[in-house]
């Protein structure tokens, strides 16, 4: 698994995903919030399996 997300893309998925579990967990939205799990993992694992099949990278380029 070769990193494609980071710097300010990875705080939003992180912030996002706590966000939407946390208001799952308050009842707040219901129980659909713990879709927040999926941007939490990819912002906690620097991957996303979707950008790999855009061609999409985030990261900064290591020269």
């Amino acid at each position: 698994m070769k990193a494609n997300v980071g710097g300010l893309d990875k705080i939003l998925r992180i912030v996002v995903g706590v966000l939407l579990i946390a208001l799952a967990l308050t009842g707040v939205i219901g129980a659909w919030g713990y879709i927040g799990v999926i941007p939490l993992a990819t912002g906690v694992f620097n991957f996303c399996p979707l950008y790999t099949l855009l061609g999409i990278n985030t990261c900064k380029l290591k020269k």
